[in-house]
Parts: structure tokens; C-alpha cells; sequence
């Protein structure tokens, strides 16, 4: 019995044994197949350069600049090698004396470490003809390697910078949100470089190579380049930025200027003042950025999109379009104005037209021709801020444009559930009052007001785009229907007024409009930033005031009037009257425009 277990004992180790040398061989002969492969062929990724942005006449707004990276060897930071470090980065001194020594040796003994067998970047850019002179002997350097590299680069500086935005360092979030990004460690920060962050960086290739044990390579297997067609042609024309941007900054402190065709293309969008992004690229000193942030006219906000203002009378022809829709307040109908209203059965508040003498008589077309405010008063308390507010909203206000830049601000337009919403308040009618000429609550951004102008002149509601095509393929231009029958009906008439403020003696832009080279419709306004007391006696003048006091100014505009083509809308902060202030600059653009052969005849 004794020998019949010793034997079955035996069998079974053999078993054992025999199972597990199979397992060894055979089974698992694929997956250390597997990893002596990857000992010995080695993966590198090619990467892609990234898409340059151009113009509409193929002029460079963002381009990639050719230079040169200086890396040295890893693995000389022990004690027994650091001299011959410190001679590399002293090599690299003497023809660079610019550079810290001290602190490319910090930089070094950070990065480097025994498992590391790579090269360590020490100088991440340098322009090409600079590092030329120096190339062939510096690269016989011991230690030293010189690597071909590019840089991001704006030729046209602030000019561009909230419409092309600029490219970092990319952070932890950017990385896990982006297998390319974690690859070249540079994402688009802001403006379109950040829209089509994925389109420009276009898809990594690769190299396969056979290499030896000391990482010595031995044989290329497999070559994939990469995918780099991911240029972005705009409908933006750079001599007529140019020609805004040199104009507003004579005059304006801040601001924003948008030309647009009626079906959303972008020919022009500058906000100002603005900041140089090639600062950005290579990382902002902590005293340049404290220099932007604390400027009081924010050169680093983006006032296309991302600036707040009340609209003021600009919104009052779309105002009219929601008395009309709800068949309180007819086209004809008038109102009396003597140059203020008054609410209130006991503390009766007295809210003031602009013209102190009154309008008098006023129907809708004298009323929008003249911006009268006592006009929109009366007809706001009879249709109420709810419908004013649903017809604004069909229009494009308090909800996102769709234009093609990351992070747009929807802005405000307010009704009495939005009130109980957010403040949990009622709504009272003196704020009405206020919202029918664009004050109180309401908030819009520039870009919004350059849409609504669009739905105005034709229509149809536009999405504004900057990009004509991505690798030459073509973006097609995406209108909507908003407006019911009965507004449609009435926009002859709308038109007509807006027509009158640019060229009837008693319009609110006559003086500065009248003369342009073509026919041209449009509405001011004037916003004010602070509420003048009940105890004045006069509505204060815009010069009386101190600036950061003074109204905002607008004027948005479309030409030409019969077949209308263009939208011309400008915000000048603190500008005062918008016929005033932004009327000369809106008649030299379009008569830009007609200089140029965008415009074709005058009259």
C-alpha cells in the first residue's frame, strides 16, 4: 500500500511539472513573444505641424515659426559627471549669453533621473537664424544635441488676439480631455486656437524602430507619417481689421467693433484694447500679467462675447416688433410725449425721455427714428415685460450667437420670472419701463446685438462664423426663421424708421450718417452705466461726467438699404452718444467698404 501512494505522489508531481513546462512553453510562448518584441522594437511618435490660420486673401494670422531646440544627455547629474555637465551648459552659454546657466543646471537635475535615456530640452526655441552661425559647432559638442522645432507665432499681434486667441502649455485637465495634447503638451488657450484646438493639431504618425539594448537604433520597421492639411482659411479681411483697429485706438479707449456680412460671415471683429498673445506662447512674466489684469479698460476680456452691457435703444426696433406681435400697440399708434412719465399713486417717480421739451405726437416710425423714450414707456406698460421679453429672446438676445469662439456669454433679458428666479422678487412695472429702452436688468454682448441687427435687415436669424473652411473645406452659412407672419409684415416699416435715423434731419444719427457713400440703416444708443437722481432737474450732459460715469455708446447699422449685405455694429465704453460717437467710424467703414469693391454702388 506504502509503494502505491509513494508512486501515485510521484505521478502527480510529474503531472505537475509537465502542465506547468507546457504553460511555459507553449501556452504562454505568444505573450513573452510579446514582450521581447517590446524590448527590442521601440515606438516613436511623428508629430504633426500645427494648422496655420489665414485670412480671406490667404494673409498668416497664425503661424508656426521654424527654429531650433538645444537638449543635452541625460544622466550627468551624479557627482562623478556633473563637470562634464556644467561644460555642455557653458558651451551652450558661450554662444547664447543670454541664457541662466543656473538655471538650465535646476532645470537639468529636476528632470533627469537613472530611468530616463532621452535627451533633456534645455532650451525649448530659438530662432532659426540665430542658432544658424553656431549650428555645426555646437553640435560637435560633447553631450549637446540640436533638434529642429517650431513656435507659435501672431504677425499681427494684438490686433488678432480675441478673434485667434493663442496656444500654452497645456494643463492636467487638457491632457486627459486630449490624447494630442498630451503628446505635444500645447492646447489653445482662448479664441479660435481653442475652438478648433482638435482640427489644428491635426493626428500624430509614428515610427517603429529595432534598437538595441544600449536604446541604439538598429532598423526602421514601420513608417506612418502624420496628418497635417488642418489650415483654417477665415472670411476675416486683415487690411480692413488693420484699418479699425488703427482708427478705434485714435479715438476710444475700449470697445468693440464687429463687421458682418447679413448671413453671418465675420469680416472684422476687433475688441479693445487688446494684448500681444506671443507673449503667451513661451509663458507671461508675473509682471506683465499683473499689467493686463489691473488695466481698468480690460484688455485681456474678450468684449465681442464676453462683455456685459445694457443694450439701450439699439434693442428699441426689436422692442417695437414685441408691441406689434401683441396687438396691444399697432404701428400707428401714438403716444404723446412732454419729456417724462410718471408712476406711482403716492412717491410718484418720474422716468425722463432724453429730450427734455418732449416728442410730442409720436407713432412707431418717429418714435424709432427718434429714439423717444417715453414712446416705449407707454407702449411697454401695455404689453408687458413678459412678451417684450419672449420677442427679444426669439431674437437672439440672452441665449449664445453659435459663433465658432469658446466660452460666449448668453447675457440678460429679464422678466418676472427671471426676477422671482434669481433675486425672489417681484417684478415691477417701473422696470419694465426700464427694459423698453434697453436699462435695468437687461444685458447683452456686441456679437448679439451684430445678430439681432442681421434679423433686422433680412429676416432670418444668422449664427455668426469666423471660419470660411477647414482644409478647404467650405462652411456653409446657417440662417433661421424666428419672426411670425405678422412681424414679418411689419419689418418694412422697421426698416424704414432705422433708414430715417441715418437719413431724416431728425434721426439720432443723421449728422454723422447721412453723407456715407451708400444708404445705410441702423439704431443708436446710449447706455448708461450709473441712474441719474430723481432730484436732478436736467438729465446730465455726457461731458459733465466723470469717464468711467459716462453712457456706453452704440450704433448698429446695415447696408445697403434696399438689399441689405453688411452689419456694422460698434460699442465705444464710455463714449457717450452713440451717433455721436460711433457714428464717423461706422461711416468710414462703409465707405471702406465701398472703396474696396464689397459695396458696389452708392444709391
Amino acid at each position: 500500500m506504502k509503494t502505491k501512494v509513494v508512486i501515485a505522489f510521484f505521478v502527480v508531481v510529474w503531472i505537475v511539472l509537465l502542465a506547468r513546462i507546457y504553460q511555459l512553453t507553449i501556452k504562454s510562448n505568444t505573450y513573452y513573444e510579446s514582450l521581447a518584441k517590446q524590448n527590442i522594437v521601440k515606438k516613436e511618435w511623428i508629430l504633426p505641424v500645427r494648422g496655420e490660420i489665414l485670412d480671406r486673401h490667404g494673409k498668416p494670422l497664425a503661424i508656426n515659426k521654424i527654429g531650433f531646440k538645444i537638449l543635452v544627455d541625460a544622466h550627468l547629474s551624479s557627482k562623478k559627471r556633473i563637470g562634464e555637465l556644467k561644460k555642455a551648459l557653458e558651451d551652450i552659454r558661450r554662444d547664447f549669453p543670454d541664457v541662466n546657466v543656473t538655471r538650465l543646471l535646476r532645470r537639468y537635475r529636476r528632470i533627469d533621473s537613472p530611468y530616463r535615456h532621452d535627451p533633456i530640452v534645455m532650451i525649448k526655441f530659438l530662432p532659426y537664424e540665430r542658432v544658424l552661425p553656431h549650428f555645426t559647432e555646437l553640435s560637435r559638442k560633447a553631450h549637446i544635441t540640436i533638434r529642429p522645432t517650431t513656435k507659435r507665432y501672431y504677425p499681427y499681434g494684438d490686433m488678432t488676439a480675441h478673434v485667434i486667441g493663442y496656444v500654452g502649455k497645456a494643463n492636467e485637465k487638457e491632457m486627459a480631455r486630449d490624447e494630442m495634447v498630451k503628446l505635444t503638451m500645447i492646447a489653445g488657450k482662448s479664441g479660435l486656437e481653442k475652438y478648433y484646438n482638435r482640427f489644428l493639431e491635426g493626428e500624430p504618425g509614428y515610427k517603429k524602430v529595432k534598437v538595441s539594448a544600449f536604446n541604439e537604433q538598429i532598423e526602421v520597421l514601420e513608417t506612418v507619417p502624420p496628418k497635417e492639411d488642418t489650415d483654417i482659411r477665415l472670411h476675416l479681411d486683415m487690411e480692413l481689421q488693420a484699418f479699425i483697429s488703427d482708427m478705434f485706438r485714435k479715438e476710444y479707449r475700449s470697445g468693440a467693433v464687429i463687421v458682418m456680412r447679413t448671413d453671418g460671415a465675420i469680416l472684422s471683429a476687433g475688441s479693445y484694447p487688446a494684448f500681444d498673445p506671443n507673449d503667451f506662447v513661451s509663458g507671461i512674466s508675473r509682471k506683465e500679467w499683473k499689467k493686463i489684469i489691473e488695466n481698468l479698460n480690460h484688455p485681456f476680456t474678450n468684449k465681442l462675447i464676453h462683455g456685459l452691457y445694457p443694450p439701450g435703444s439699439v434693442i428699441k426696433p426689436g422692442v417695437a416688433l414685441g408691441f406689434i406681435e401683441s396687438k396691444k400697440v399697432s404701428p400707428y399708434t401714438k403716444f404723446y410725449c412732454n419729456g417724462a412719465i410718471e408712476l406711482g399713486k403716492t412717491t410718484k417717480h418720474r422716468f425722463r425721455c432724453w429730450k427734455s421739451a418732449g416728442h410730442g405726437e409720436t407713432d412707431m416710425l418717429k418714435g424709432i427714428r427718434e429714439s423717444c423714450d417715453v414712446y416705449f414707456y407707454k407702449g411697454s406698460l401695455l404689453t408687458g415685460i413678459n412678451k417684450i421679453a419672449e420677442e427679444l429672446g426669439k431674437m437672439g438676445l440672452g441665449s449664445k450667437t453659435g459663433i465658432d469662439l469658446p466660452n460666449e456669454f448668453i447675457g440678460v433679458v429679464p422678466d418676472k420670472n427671471w426676477k422671482m428666479s434669481k433675486y425672489g422678487q417681484p417684478w415691477y412695472m417701473g422696470e419694465t419701463l426700464n427694459a423698453s429702452i434697453g436699462q435695468g436688468y437687461m444685458l447683452v454682448t456686441p456679437m448679439q446685438i451684430a445678430r439681432y441687427t442681421a434679423l433686422l435687415a433680412t429676416g432670418k436669424l444668422p449664427r455668426p462664423y469666423l471660419a470660411a473652411s477647414l482644409a478647404g473645406r467650405k462652411i456653409e452659412p446657417e440662417l433661421e426663421e424666428v419672426l411670425s407672419s405678422q412681424e414679418k409684415r411689419a419689418l418694412p416699416l422697421i426698416r424704414r424708421a432705422m433708414y430715417e435715423v441715418c437719413n431724416h434731419p431728425g434721426g439720432t444719427a443723421y449728422r454723422a450718417m447721412h453723407e456715407t457713400k451708400i444708404e445705410v440703416a441702423g439704431k443708436t444708443g446710449t447706455a448708461q452705466v450709473i441712474g441719474i437722481p430723481q432730484e436732478e432737474k436736467r438729465r446730465m450732459k455726457e461731458d459733465e461726467l466723470a469717464y468711467f460715469h459716462r453712457s456706453h455708446a452704440w450704433l448698429t447699422t446695415y447696408a445697403p438699404y434696399r438689399h441689405p449685405r453688411y452689419v456694422v455694429t460698434i460699442l465705444v465704453e464710455h463714449g457717450g452718444h452713440g451717433g455721436s460717437a460711433a457714428g464717423p467710424m461706422a461711416r468710414k467703414i462703409y465707405d471702406w467698404l465701398v472703396d474696396h469693391g464689397y459695396i458696389e454702388t452708392r444709391r
